[in-house]
């Protein structure tokens, strides 16, 4: 073979072609077949030869065409082989390449068949000679007419059989790859590339894995053809499906122990990443490409997915793309929270609607999946969370305060997204060691740099952080202490969150800790008070932290840092010598405060208590600093009156009187610390003995002298009357003058010193009988003083009845109401009748208690010892609902109402107030403990477990008790009905029932009740209807749709109002008997708010069908057919608004008075009128067969009962308004202008309404085109904008002019004969 190969290779050397078409000839097929396979496999000048072969074979004669099909037929499938060098097998495929066009029709028809029926074989093995196929195509479709069958095709129209059949047969998974590569250099059409898309993208899911990333990177070549959309939508929706799969893999996996995966998950997460860099690389460098992406997501953000989501953050390290990808984050993230909100709230909704898919847990689970190697996805990660919080965090409220008090569950859309922020920087903090750096230089830049917005949000993080890592943040310790030094220039809440953050690193850190202290040194002496308060802040949280050797146990000594992170013992004997010396020096620096202004030593004095319970060890020091201050303001002399010295508690600057020592305060600290160490001296003696010491001969003596000073202080406080402060009932009080300012800081330091005496004396006494009385004597005193005070300040107004915030501490308040109203003791009972009997004091303590609960309820915390404790302030809440609960239902409100009409409310009312404080304050900042706290009431003495049914039958036991009561007040006739009692247990009704489960059967008792009394009530109360109502659309929102009792109440309403047509008598119904000609107007406002409830929903859904359609254009016409006569949510929407038109029908019958209730028909009327025909659109848009029988009913419905009505309800606004104004003239000018502004925004709703009536026909007259059905004969064209004159009223115009033109004539007549008169008598 050797030889033959030789000649024909010496052959084409020469100069003579038909030697080697002669010699070439002289073969055979087989032999020549033969030659090429030896020569190609030993890859010896077979290129020389393959040329010798071609230029011996002319393309013109028949054996010539013949032989170098031939070639080619034998040259594919070797080069497919592999048996042959690659170098060798290119140059064939070179070689073949070049010669193609030389090809007769007949020729390139048989080699494309050739390739066609090897890939549905499977032999493209290498897919090396698939690089010959687009030139063999490309020849093809240059061909004229090709025989096809029995007749002809031209060569476009072969080629394009070819394709089809191509991409119709079965794929070898090995050749997919190969294909896609080949494909893009085959010029298609639209339709083809479209075709072979779909047909890669169904290859997916029977490729491995690993071939995912190379096809992906094809695919996204291919994309610069066209199909763009497609081919990012098919590569996003095959890795969603891959998680989906993985997810409920690991769901079952973990359910039945099983180990086997089908697809590894690092794996998966290795190929997202890969895949996610090709989809990134193609987008830069076509950005067509990334506007698809972006528009795809933009619709609905139902599409998105973990890894859609990661994908547009690796997008948005692209700047130009990068505010957009956010944009679009930010809107998904909101939109979802509010989706998710508008479900939660509705059961019309949640029946109709599977579960809402949670963007959030999306963005969640990409943190997760990131620590696979997603680095380009991290940075990104970052600047999402800092996005949501920096765009969602609290906003500053007017004059910049903070409008938020400590944090409470986070529950809008806002505060959840920026909850979200957070969250994703806490998970990546903790996952990704390279972006630590980065996330806690931002953090701490916005604590000091946003002084003017509140940052809770970045302390929670920051605090966060410290916990989850704290060795993590001792390695970036600088960046911390950097911060320390801008302390004494940040607000005080900031400095305050941000030192109880730091509080467990400082306890490992020296360095850390030595820095703070130089900073709060240098702060001490800062020019700004809040730089000094900062100062005093952080030094008592260094006192709480740094426990001396020997302190006693506490049951919060120090928050501890997780012992898996770090293990430090900080109480050892090592440190506690030097935390002793440390904590001196520290007390010594704050002595010095107490000669600085009135709020550094208010700081001081709130400080104390906590720091001694903490750290005992500082008795001595803290004590001697508070007696030595004390006796400054106390009269030593035991004779004088008043015992304290008040003139040294103010100071005057200019004509301006300033407090200089809040005194109450001063005593209030010292008797805490007092009462508190001899109570763990107590303690302490009886479990060791008597211990005898030097130090505690010391406390002693300091211990027995104070007592002495506070008993003297009651004796004289007892004996001094007002005059001895400069107080008088004629005394001036007013807040303009400074004699005014100065009298009003003494009555609040004398009121302060006797609150904190009353309680000192109520433990002191033990209950003796002679102590309490002296209890009372000074809560005369008290009362006294602080009615002249509520008389003055109420001067020129209404008394004020709010009391300045009391200094009682929260236990003595627990302790004092549980005596006066539960404690049966027989020793004691003697002792508490004198408290008891003095109503003014009981009803004080509520008072206080409901002060101290309201407090809770609006900042989260409360004055005084233990009033920043979450337990104890919580078990406060539990104490007080026993006490109240029991005071409310065993001494009825009768009892005392009998005895006295006041003004003022009565105690029960009291007692129900603070309880729906409790409730109230309880489901916002302990929502998961309102079952313990109900538990804690007298129905389960016997400690029962905690499960949900028990929870819900504690909690409805407690809504009969209410019932009850509401029960008892109602039927006490409406002459005793007390409505504020009635609204409260309506209140605290609507709060207990939220905690009831929508799904059990007591909630279903619950609204049949509520009902109930709703039907039978008939008192002409309008607030206490409003609570009912109120009461009755929450309820009822969360048992079904409330359109059927809309239609109800507003047939009520009308039948109570009367029509406008005066001529009509309206039918008598009273579904309701709450709604009354008194209550009518409320309740029509309550119906209207509902009405946008509903509008808003079915808005809402007919814009979620239009999203989806919108992204299932793909799902074929007669399906969505099929689908659309049988559609749920076109049935619900249409059958919510059919109910709605009905029930505004009536109202817009209504004679409803001017003013709001008019205007807010009129804006809702116009809403109804915008949905009803964004409905239309949407049918129109989406409809191409007939219409639905539902929707040209509601037509019908909306053309004869309401428009009509629309129009005759505004002629009747516009008539009211003008006679109201007439009447006005009469009146003041005020109520003119009044007149005019509500004309002015009568005249905006009905233009708007008129506008929306004749949108809404333009658009059915476009549907009737459409559908063939004419929906314009329920029409009636309106005559609102043309002019009209009403003959009977122009008539009566008429007459009343003439009329007083002739009054006016008279009266000139006398006028100008008077002048006359005058004139005769000169």
């Amino acid at each position: 073979m050797k030889a033959e190969m030789d000649k024909i290779v010496s052959l084409s050397g020469g100069e003579s072609t038909a030697e080697l078409q002669k010699y070439l000839s002289s073969f055979t097929n087989d032999q020549l077949i033969t030659i090429i396979t030896n020569s190609a496999v030993k890859g010896k000048k077979v290129g020389t030869m393959i040329k010798g072969i071609f230029k011996g074979s002319p393309p013109s004669s028949s054996e010539g065409s013949n032989r170098r099909l031939l070639l080619y037929q034998q040259c594919i499938p070797l080069c497919e082989s592999g048996d042959l060098q690659t170098e060798v097998a290119a140059d064939i495929i070179g070689l073949l390449m070049l010669e193609t066009h030389t090809l007769s029709g007949a020729s390139l028809a048989q080699l494309a068949s050739l390739f066609v029926e090897a890939i549905k074989v499977g032999n493209m093995g290498s897919g090396k000679s698939l690089e010959l196929f687009p030139t063999v195509l490309t020849a093809l479709a240059a061909c004229e007419a090709l025989s096809y069958g029995k007749g002809e095709l031209s060569g476009e129209e072969y080629k394009k059989q070819l394709i089809n059949s191509l991409c119709s047969s079965r794929w070898d998974p090995h050749c997919v790859i190969h294909l896609t590569t080949m494909f893009r250099d085959v010029p298609l059409s639209s339709e083809e590339l479209q075709f072979l898309v779909e047909k890669v993208l169904r290859m997916f899911s029977k490729l491995d894995l690993q071939e995912i990333p190379p096809l992906v990177y094809q695919l996204l070549l291919l994309s610069a053809k066209g199909c763009k959309k497609q081919i990012l939508d098919g590569i996003v929706s095959y890795f969603k499906e891959q998680d989906l799969h993985q997810e409920e893999e690991q769901k079952h996996g973990e359910s039945l122990d099983l180990e086997v995966q089908s697809i590894p998950q690092d794996q998966l997460r290795h190929v997202e990443g890969t895949a996610i860099l090709h989809i990134v690389f193609a987008i830069r460098l076509d950005h067509e490409l990334g506007r698809e992406l972006l528009k795809s997501f933009k619709t609905s953000y139902g599409d998105l997915c973990p890894f859609s989501i990661a994908l547009l953050l690796s997008v948005a390290r692209i700047q130009r793309y990068e505010e957009q990808v956010f944009e679009l984050l930010k809107g998904a993230i909101i939109k979802s929270f509010k989706d998710e909100q508008l479900l939660q709230g509705s059961k019309f909704l949640q029946d109709l609607l599977p579960g809402n898919c949670s963007v959030a847990q999306m963005i969640l689970d990409t943190v997760k999946n990131s620590v696979f190697g997603w680095d380009h996805v991290t940075q990104g990660l970052v600047q999402l969370g800092f996005f949501l919080m920096d765009t969602f965090g609290p906003k500053p409220g007017p004059f910049g305060k903070t409008t938020e008090g400590s944090a409470t569950v986070a529950r809008t859309p806002t505060q959840l997204a920026c909850k979200l922020g957070g969250q994703v920087l806490l998970q990546g903090f903790k996952m990704h060691e390279p972006i630590r750096g980065e996330i806690l230089e931002q953090v701490l830049n916005r604590l000091v740099t946003k002084t003017a917005s509140p940052v809770n949000h970045y302390l929670d993080l920051f605090s966060d952080i410290v916990v989850s890592a704290p060795m993590i943040l001792l390695e970036s310790s600088s960046k911390v202490t950097e911060t320390f030094d801008h302390l004494s220039y940040l607000p005080l809440a900031t400095v305050q969150g941000l030192l109880k953050a730091i509080q467990p690193l400082l306890k490992v850190s020296m360095s850390m800790k030595d820095a703070l202290i130089l900073v709060l040194r240098k702060a001490m002496f800062s020019s700004q008070l809040d730089g000094r308060k900062s100062a005093v802040t952080g030094f008592l949280l260094l006192l709480k932290n740094f426990k001396v050797l020997g302190s006693l146990a506490s049951s919060q000594c120090s928050q501890a840092v997780s012992s898996s992170q770090v293990q430090v013992d900080v109480h050892s004997r090592y440190n506690s010598a030097a935390n002793e010396a440390f904590c001196l020096e520290i007390l010594s620096s704050l002595r010095r405060c107490l000669g600085q202004q009135a709020d550094v030593r208010l700081m001081l004095y709130e400080g104390f208590y906590d720091v001694l319970r903490r750290n005992s060890q500082l008795a001595s020091s803290v004590m001697q600093t508070l007696f030595s201050q004390l006796r400054r303001y106390y009269e030593q002399e035991p004779d004088l009156l008043p015992a304290v010295k008040l003139e040294s508690c103010i100071t005057a600057h200019g004509d301006q009187v300033y407090l200089q020592e809040p005194l109450a305060h001063l005593v209030s600290c010292t008797v805490h610390c007092l009462l508190w160490l001899q109570n763990m001296r107590q303690s302490a003696n009886s479990n060791t003995g008597d211990s005898d010491d030097e130090d505690e001969d010391e406390e002693e003596g300091y211990q027995s002298e104070l007592q002495t000073i506070l008993e003297s202080m009651t004796r004289r406080m007892i004996k001094s009357e007002l005059e001895d402060f400069e107080l008088d009932k004629s005394a001036e009080f007013s807040m303009g003058s400074s004699v005014g300012v100065k009298n009003n800081i003494y009555a609040v330091l004398v009121m302060g010193v006797y609150e904190v005496l009353m309680e000192y004396n109520f433990i002191k006494a033990n209950y003796s009988k002679s102590h309490f009385e002296e209890l009372i004597e000074l809560f005369n005193r008290y009362h006294k003083l602080s009615e002249i005070l509520k008389e003055k300040s109420g001067k020129g107004r209404v008394p004020s009845n709010k009391m300045p915030r009391s200094l009682l501490s929260v236990g003595f308040i627990s302790t004092l109401l549980t005596v006066l109203f539960r404690d049966s003791t027989q020793s004691r009972e003697e002792a508490l009748s004198v408290l008891r009997s003095s109503g003014e004091f009981v009803r004080y303590s509520v008072n206080v208690a409901v002060q101290k609960i309201q407090q809770l309820e609006e900042t989260g915390h409360m004055d005084g010892p233990d009033g920043q404790n979450a337990d104890k302030t919580f078990n406060f809440l539990c104490n007080m609902t026993s006490v109240l609960m029991w005071r409310y239902t065993n001494i009825p409100s009768m009892v005392e109402d009998a005895g006295k009409k006041e003004k003022r409310c009565s105690l029960s009312q009291l007692c129900l107030e603070g309880l729906l404080r409790i409730f109230t304050t309880c489901q916002q900042r302990y929502p998961d403990k309102m079952a313990q706290l109900l538990s804690t009431m007298d129905i389960s003495e016997d400690d029962v477990e905690e499960d949900d049914g028990n929870v819900t039958e504690i909690n409805f036991f407690y809504i009969r008790q209410f019932q009850r009561a509401l029960f008892t007040q109602i039927n006490r006739g409406e002459e005793e009905f007390n409505s504020k009692e009635a609204q409260l247990l309506v209140s605290i009704l609507s709060v207990l029932s939220r905690q009831l489960k929508p799904s059990s059967q007591q909630f279903v008792q619950m609204i049949t009740w509520t009902v109930k009394i709703c039907k039978e009530t008939s008192f002409e109360d309008s607030a206490f209807s409003k609570g009912l109502l109120s009461l009755l659309f929450n309820l009822h929102v969360f048992y079904k749709s409330p359109v059927s009792l809309l239609l109800e109440l507003c047939q009520d309403i009308h039948s109570q109002l009367g029509d406008i047509d005066q001529d009509v008598e309206v039918e008598k119904q009273s579904h309701f008997a709450i709604v009354n000609t008194k209550t009518a107007t409320t309740a029509t406002l309550l119906v209207l708010s509902q009405v946008v409830k509903v509008l808003d929903e079915v808005d809402w859904l007919i814009a979620r069908k239009k999203n989806q359609t919108a992204s299932d254009k793909s799902v074929s016409e007669e399906a969505t057919q099929a689908a659309g006569q049988q559609d749920p949510v076109e049935k619900a929407v249409t059958l919510q608004l059919g109910t709605l038109v009905t029930a505004l029908n009536e109202l817009v019958q209504t004679a409803l008075l001017p003013g709001t209730c008019t205007i807010t028909l009129l804006r809702e009327l116009t809403h109804t009128y915008t949905i009803l025909t964004t409905l239309y659109i949407q049918v129109c848009t989406s409809r191409h067969c007939a219409l639905p029988a539902r929707v040209e009913k509601l037509v019908k419905l909306s053309g004869s009962h309401l428009t009509p009505q629309c129009y005759s309800f505004i002629t009747y606004a516009q008539i009211g308004e003008l006679s109201a104004g007439a009447d006005d003239k009469k009146k003041k000018k005020r109520s003119e202008v009044n007149t005019a502004a509500s004309l002015l925004r009568e005249t905006k709703a009905i233009p708007n309404l008129i506008f929306s009536i004749e949108q809404y026909e333009k658009y059915l007259i476009t549907l009737s085109k459409k559908s063939k059905v004419n929906l314009m004969q329920y029409m009636k064209l309106s005559t609102s904008r043309d002019f009209r004159i009403n003959a009977a009223t122009l008539d009566a115009a008429l007459q009343e002019q003439d009329d007083s033109q002739e009054t006016t004539e008279s009266q000139d007549a006398v006028e100008t004969q008077e002048p006359k008169t005058k004139k005769r008598k000169q």
